[in-house]
């Protein structure tokens, strides 16, 4: 990995303001490779109260400043981080494995929501409400929420730190950050790129460590009165109860099972695409990614023939090949659940088309597959396998197609082709899923809502409604104005 700013390369924690280490640390591996690249500190309970009493005060002076004032920071952030967009391709690349020019992908959409609540920081607007009488004037006004806590995921490490940190510092709230273990050195190139564009000492912290005791205390502590989490289903569960008991205000982005339905009517080549793009992105490694692809009886054979010449075109090499389309999953955990989905449905009567096996690369690469002759009472049915497998099942109507999508705990993504304007609405308003995607396979940006419904979380992230999980409605009733 050789960078053209080096400073970008951090292994020290970052709290309020300085760069603090430890003496025990934690080692971050490449997963293409299995090197390791860097030892990240082992911090725990006493170092995260140290930022989030850094966060406190912080507080009190940024909630003060005017919105232009914190939106001016958070654009210099934006530029910055478009400034080094290829260093930290390289460093995500390095520490995730994705390919590079996907990596230079994410950059650019994390930036996004930079950008966007920068202008958004100076568009959060409250009401005046008729008073009951002449003599009273009646007004709402919105203020930053306080201190936020972050908790972010592996498989976007920047992206999802910009998506959290951009609207809760635009509503004027300091944020303690815990990154992945797997994935610390993205979140901390950031806070170096934060400290430049000038946020003040305390406003923006990293903390890596003992995620148990971490994340008990971000949790159990009355300074944090915001949690943001990205990740699983059972870990998300866990800190909704652990924050029950300071009532704090809790977003929860959490694992989905996203169904995509290909419509006999539906443009097939459009079809492929859109499945390209939402199952092998990352590597499969995505929230929004489809899990359960469910393709009308009558052009099932047409699409399974372009799927698989798809498929198998892609390449699956190390991050920074040229070239390279589908880099190695995170870690033997991670390739263990995949290698145990596919053998588990072809045990039970699935048909394997292409794939299905360890890639000659070696290590956690994982050859992309398609399967068909998927049931209900197959594990891949019903859990999220977060790998490069697309599995199919058939269906013969519309309301069958939509009983067996809704057929989940979980409401993130889903995702529908059809050419039949008519059914693309009622289909759309059925699925029961936070976000639909018609006709298209990438549905994230930052100018619309992102989250779930069900068991895949509360909240929404992006768009004008993201900031409103970051700010407390106050009203203000001003009584005895005389005229």
């Amino acid at each position: 990995m050789k960078l053209q700013n080096p400073t970008l390369f951090k292994s020290d924690c970052y709290i309020n303001g300085t760069w603090q280490g430890s003496d025990q640390r934690s080692p971050v591996f490449n997963p293409s490779t299995g090197e390791e690249i860097a030892q990240c500190p082992v911090l725990g309970q006493s170092e995260c109260k140290q930022a989030i009493a850094a966060a406190e005060q912080a507080l009190i002076d940024w909630r003060a400043r005017s919105a232009h004032e914190r939106s001016a920071i958070l654009r210099k952030w934006f530029q910055l981080i478009i400034a080094n967009q290829d260093d930290l391709a390289a460093i995500m690349t390095c520490e995730q494995g994705k390919p590079l020019a996907e990596a230079k992908g994410e950059i650019a959409y994390g930036a996004s929501f930079v950008e966007w609540f920068a202008e958004e920081a100076k568009r959060i607007y409250g009401d005046m409400i008729p008073g009951k009488t002449k003599q009273q004037r009646l007004m709402v006004i919105k203020q930053g929420i306080g201190v936020v806590a972050a908790i972010t995921p592996w498989n976007f490490p920047h992206a999802m730190i910009t998506r959290k940190c951009a609207p809760a510092l635009a509503a004027g709230c300091t944020v303690v950050i815990k990154p992945a273990p797997d994935t610390p050195l993205s979140a901390l190139a950031l806070c170096h790129l934060a400290e430049e564009a000038g946020f003040p000492p305390g406003v923006i912290n990293c903390i890596t460590g003992d995620a148990v005791a971490i994340g008990n205390e971000l949790c159990a502590s009355n300074g944090v009165r915001k949690l943001s989490f990205t990740g699983s289903t059972a870990v998300g569960k866990l800190l909704l109860k652990q924050c029950a008991d300071t009532v704090k205000k809790v977003s929860l982005e959490l694992g989905g099972n996203a169904p995509f339905i290909v419509f006999e009517d539906a443009d097939i080549d459009k079809a492929v695409a859109g499945a390209m793009a939402s199952k092998f992105r990352n590597t499969g490694q995505t929230c929004v990614c489809t899990n359960r692809f469910y393709v009308h009886e009558s052009v099932h054979d047409v699409f399974i023939e372009k799927f698989k010449t798809a498929i198998q075109a892609l390449k699956v090499a190390d991050g920074f090949e040229e070239g390279a389309q589908q880099g190695p999953l995170i870690t033997q955990a991670a390739y263990d659940k995949v290698s145990e989905h596919v053998s588990d449905a072809c045990d039970k009567g699935a048909q394997l088309i292409c794939g299905g096996n360890a890639h000659a690369n070696g290590g956690t690469f994982y050859e992309p597959t398609l399967i068909t002759g998927i049931k209900t009472n197959m594990r891949i049915s019903n859990e999220e396998t977060f790998g490069p497998v697309a599995a199919i099942s058939t269906f013969k109507t519309d309301e069958e197609a939509i009983t067996l999508a809704n057929n989940t705990n979980s409401g993130l993504a889903s995702y529908l082709f059809t050419e039949n304007l008519n059914r693309a609405f009622i289909v759309s308003e059925a699925l029961e899923y936070g976000m639909v995607g018609v006709n298209d396979g990438l549905i994230s940006n930052e100018v619309a809502p992102f989250g779930g419904i069900k068991e895949s979380g509360l909240g929404r992230e992006g768009s004008h409604y993201g900031i409103d999980d970051f700010v407390e409605l106050k009203y203000i009733m001003i009584g005895n104005v005389e005229k």
